[in-house]
């Protein structure tokens, strides 16, 4: 309700401003004579504010033209013509008469200027013959004063609503104000308006012409003018049904605000030359008024500039701004991930690649462009095929992979044994095993091959394959070692290698046998305290022929830590490592922690505060009871 109530008084406030302003400035007006601005207002608030819009510009002009002294029966029939045509402009501009989009009052494109400039003229025309019919039926006598009154109507509405309708829009537009009316679910009845509107036209074609031949049969045009109304308000009653596009700002309306400002600045200067003309030749106003306003008439120079301009503008349209608009409809048909369908893009761009312009170029560029877009996702799609394929695969190398490394912990009377890996990515080169070789001596093995992914996986697997087999035949570490290095050394055409930890516990004698290829020295537990052992480096497995390993005992007395440097060097935002101090100070903090693993995965994650870890991570744990 608030809505419509402002709908109202704003019309209503201009109108009152203009019409009784403009009386104030020019006292003598009587009628149709002289410069009558609000009759634009009528036009531009019907078109922007429908019938709230129209309703508030007709009692702002029955408020002024009472004030003005007008007689009543005058003001009665100037409301209803007046809202008649107001109201017209708003139902004519929603009505479709093409296949082209239906916007709100909005000058997008010439067509829309065409059917701006049309509905004016048509208003107008309904507007100046129906007073005309009022003045001659009612006061005959100004029609001795004021010589083709019905001209002079016409060209105030006219000049007046292009006026007030320009700047009507622009400022709707920029404070987005104005009534969009809502879609009817009516039946249309399209045929009936549309004969409804072409009788409209005759008669008022018809009124405009032979209202001279009749002008003294007052009774003929009292009918005439019933009759125009009688169809004017019919129309009023067309259902709207055609969807309602909100346009966006474009390059095109800027050209056509561009256009505008000038057409309204050419109006508005006729007006003021004239003015002046008019005073300073002393024009006598009661014989040759309408012959200066003729010759001189703001009309006849926007003319001379709006037809050339209107011309070289739809040409622009055809040959610019429509094919860049069609180039915009491609958007339609993206969409992330997919193929661009060119059945529906090869209308919008045929009718220009065969241009020897800069439209065909860009026709052109498009078209090679969604080629190349094309072949581009089908190759990604092949891709994506191949990775997914790809990684199906590596999933069932993981589980085998994962499959090799013990899965539960040994423990009896004598220890306890169990570990922990997880690969950087979706297989590793890291690795640990552990198993009884006989009833008295338990393996223990831990390497970490150089690389990540499949050759690292595949190399490890091989080693752990090896250790397995040798140690089935062979119990000193250091010749198992010197056994698998040359097999590595021999088969390694990729120059890789791999660290490797190889001890034998014997429960019996408590004696933990050993030797290290390259990989990180354990940590030994000794009075209640961890501390890294101090044993031989060796040399890692791959790099060098009949390298010999030694072989180290020592007494086992409490546990053991072996580790792959994905622990130690575990690092985070700040690029700093875990190291092995704090990896050792866990140790002695949470030795009697059950969890123990666990333990130091969640003190690792705490340092890297969940930094991407480039490397596989590796714990294998002896503990004697």
């Amino acid at each position: 309700m608030k809505r419509k109530l402002e709908d109202i008084l704003i019309p209503f406030i201009l109108v009152m401003i203009l019409n009784l302003g403009n009386f104030i400035l020019n006292a003598n007006q009587v009628y149709g004579n002289g410069l009558n601005p609000h009759t634009g207002l009528l036009f531009a608030s019907g078109l922007l504010l429908g019938p709230y819009g129209a309703l508030g510009a007709v009692l702002g002009n029955i408020v002024s033209d009472f004030i003005k002294g007008y007689p009543v029966e005058t003001l009665i029939l100037r409301s209803i013509v007046g809202f008649g045509v107001s109201y017209l402009s708003y139902k004519l501009w929603y009505t479709k008469f093409s296949d082209d989009n239906l916007y709100p009052p909005r000058l997008v494109n010439s067509s829309n200027l065409a059917k701006f400039i049309g509905i004016i003229i048509l208003t107008g025309m309904i507007y100046s013959v129906s007073m005309d019919a009022l003045v001659r039926a009612f006061h005959p006598s100004i029609l001795n004063i004021i010589t083709h009154i019905d001209i002079k109507y016409f060209l105030n509405y006219v000049n007046f609503s292009l006026i007030c309708g320009i700047i009507g829009i622009w400022i709707a537009r920029k404070v987005n104000y104005m009534r969009i009316p809502e879609i009817d679910s009516k039946n249309p009845k399209n045929l009936f308006y549309k004969i409804i509107l072409i009788i409209m036209i005759i008669l008022t074609i018809i009124f405009a012409i032979d209202g001279y031949l009749v002008k003294e049969s007052i009774s003929l045009i009292v009918l005439l003018f019933i009759s125009l109304l009688s169809f004017v308000f019919i129309y009023l009653t067309k259902p709207i049904t055609s969807k309602i596009i909100i346009p966006i700002k474009t390059t095109h309306e800027r050209i056509m605000d561009i256009f505008l400002l000038i057409s309204i600045i050419i109006i508005i200067g006729g007006f003021i030359y004239i003015n002046v003309m008019d005073n300073s030749l002393n024009i006598n106003v009661m014989t040759s008024e309408f012959v200066w306003n003729l010759i001189l008439s703001a009309d006849i120079i926007l003319l001379i500039f709006f037809i050339p301009s209107g011309i070289v503008l739809n040409y622009i349209e055809k040959r610019l701004i429509y094919p860049i608009n069609s180039f915009s409809k491609i958007e339609e048909f993206i969409h992330e991930g997919e193929k661009i369908e060119t059945e529906g893009l090869l209308d919008i761009y045929s009718p220009y690649t065969d241009e020897e312009s800069e439209i065909g170029r860009l026709a052109r560029s498009y078209s090679n462009l969604i080629d190349y877009n094309n072949h581009y996702i089908e190759n990604i799609k092949e891709i994506e095929t191949e990775k997914e394929k790809m990684k199906a695969e590596l999933d069932i190398a993981r589980h085998i992979q994962q499959g090799n490394l013990p899965t539960e912990p040994i423990k009896n009377e004598f220890y306890k044994i169990f570990g922990y890996s997880k690969p950087a990515k979706e297989v590793g080169g890291d690795f640990y095993d552990y198993f009884e070789i006989d009833d008295e001596n338990l393996a223990i093995i831990i390497g970490d091959a150089s690389g990540k992914g499949v050759p690292a996986a595949l190399l490890t697997t091989t080693t752990q394959t090896l250790v397995r087999e040798l140690l089935a035949h062979e119990k000193d570490p250091s010749l198992i070692l010197y056994s698998i290095n040359n097999h590595i050394c021999l088969h390694n055409s990729e120059s890789m290698f791999i660290t490797l930890w190889l001890g034998i516990y014997n429960k019996n004698t408590n004696i933990l046998s050993f030797s290290n290829a390259g990989h990180n020295p354990p940590m030994i537990k000794k009075d209640d305290k961890f501390e890294l052992m101090d044993i031989d480096a060796g040399l890692v497995l791959g790099i060098m022929e009949d390298y010999e390993y030694i072989t180290e005992e020592i007494e086992f007395e409490d546990e053991i830590v072996l580790y792959t440097d994905g622990i130690t060097e575990a690092i985070n935002k700040n690029e700093k490592m875990y190291g092995e101090k704090r990896l050792i100070d866990f140790f002695n903090k949470n030795a009697s922690n059950e969890n123990i693993i666990k333990g130091i995965l969640k003190n690792i994650n705490k340092f890297t505060q969940d930094a991407e870890q480039f490397d596989d991570m590796t714990l294998l744990i002896l503990k004697k009871k």
